[in-house]
Formats: C-alpha cells, structure tokens, sequence
C-alpha cells in the first residue's frame, strides 16, 4: 500500500530556482514552467539583493508549504540558494533531483554569505559553460565534483540565460525528465533517507551542442 501511495504523487513538480533579478518572460526557466503540470516559482523578497540565508530559506519554506516530490531547476545564485538548503538538511526527503545551471561562483557572492560546496544527498546535473562570467568551466567542474553530480559542459553558452540566447530550451527539459526517469526506481522502493547509503553519482563529462 505504501508503494502506491507514493505512486499516486508521481511524476514530481518541477520547482525552478531563479538567480539575480529573478528570470523573466523570455528566460528558459519560465518556459520550462510551461513544460511540465503544477510547476512552481521560489519567490525572493528582494531579487536584486542575494542573501545565501535568506534565498536558501525560501526555497526551504515554499517546498514546506507544498505536496512533493520535487525536481528543482536552479540557476546562477538559485543554484547556491538550492544546494545550501539541501546541504543543510532542510528539504527533507522530497526532492529526488535537481539541474544546476551555470552556478555563480561563491566567491563572486562572498558578500551574501559563506558558501562550501558538498555532497549532495540527492542526483543532480550540473551544466557549465566555456564562456560563463560568472564561473569558469574549471570552476563549474569542480564544483559538480563536489556535490557528486554528473557534469555537462554546454560550450560557448555564456550564463546560459537570456542574453545568451536561452529562451525555450528543450534540452532543460530532456535533462529534467532524465532527472525524474532516474528517481524513480528508487522512490517507489523506497529510497535510503541516509546520504551516506546513497550511491555515488557518476561523475562524467557531457558535451552537448548549444
């Protein structure tokens, strides 16, 4: 009976995470919203000032206030606001994934808060780019090392937002629903609730064209 009850909440909702000044119409995480059933919208009170505290409470409290599971699709500082809040413990056990794309690099954000990359207690996918601002392909590497996720290297993509061409972008969605593919052997088994149980995520290189 219980393997029903979980079946019944399945396929997860898709929760994006927006960085900076938030996304707009045209960004690919609002098109992505279109894309999927009951999606939802972490909201920031101030989108133009991150706060590593702050932004990672909030996707803490609207995750809290809703029925999962989850698959959280995080850009830029959303991607350091989602991984502090699941490297704190705060999101329980109904996140079953999650897309880093183009992570901004905590140093570049010192100011809003101390920020330590480490494993993470659920599967992810991190996307670099070779011409990101905000975080060099090295660095975005690295950083998906850190947190056990599988890394795609997207090429010349920039921040991989708007102005860099990123309005629908099927291949977010092809990678979501990879995310979900993946979860669900284990969600209706029973996943383990200890990271530590969990089995690496393999850390291998994607190259995708743009």
């Amino acid at each position: 009976m219980s393997n029903c009850s979980k079946a019944s909440a399945w396929p997860p909702r898709v929760v994006t995470v927006p960085g900076l000044h938030g996304s707009e119409a045209a960004h690919w995480q609002t098109w992505l919203e279109r894309q999927f059933a009951h999606t939802l919208r972490v909201q920031q009170d101030d989108w133009e000032a991150p706060h590593l505290a702050r932004w990672s409470g909030a996707v803490r409290d609207t995750l809290a206030r809703e029925r999962g599971p989850f698959v959280l699709a995080a850009h830029s500082f959303g991607c350091l606001a989602a991984a502090h809040a699941l490297q704190r413990g705060e999101l329980g056990a109904e996140v079953v994934g999650v897309l880093f794309v183009a992570p901004a690099n905590p140093v570049k954000f010192a100011f809003a808060g101390t920020f330590e990359a480490h494993r993470l207690p659920v599967p992810s996918i991190l996307i670099g780019s070779e011409t990101d601002p905000w975080m060099t392909l090295a660095d975005a590497r690295e950083m998906a090392r850190r947190f056990g996720s599988a890394f795609v290297n997207l090429g010349d993509a920039g921040h991989v937002n708007t102005a860099a061409g990123f309005g629908p972008w099927p291949r977010a969605k092809y990678l979501i629903d990879t995310l979900v593919h993946c979860a669900a052997p284990q969600r209706f088994r029973g996943a383990p609730r200890d990271p530590a149980a969990l089995p690496a995520a393999p850390r291998r290189d994607f190259a995708f064209a743009v």
